[in-house]
């Protein structure tokens, strides 16, 4: 798991962007990690997706399956932070 609420990724540039973490969860079935993560400095509420390995690494997601995956505990978690306000 990552220990800290940020994390920094690298724009086309080269320049590291500090990114605010979501929430991170595991895909125990094939053994992934993955992080949700958004830019709190932009005001449109886009939300990224990686998965990262134990040494805190991101990752590329790799398939659709994948993809949909995240898609659908995002959208868990989204109706959840919904009902809690």
């Amino acid at each position: 798991m990552l220990e800290t609420n940020t994390l920094f990724v690298k724009d086309e540039d080269g320049n590291e962007i500090e990114m605010q973490i979501l929430f991170t969860f595991e895909d125990e079935a094939n053994n992934r990690k993955y992080v949700v993560f958004t830019d709190p400095k932009l005001d449109d509420e886009e939300v990224y997706a990686s998965r990262y390995d134990d040494e805190g690494s991101l990752l590329p997601v790799e398939t659709d399956e994948e993809w949909t995956m995240i898609e659908e505990v995002i959208g868990a978690f989204s109706e959840d932070e919904e009902a809690a306000e």
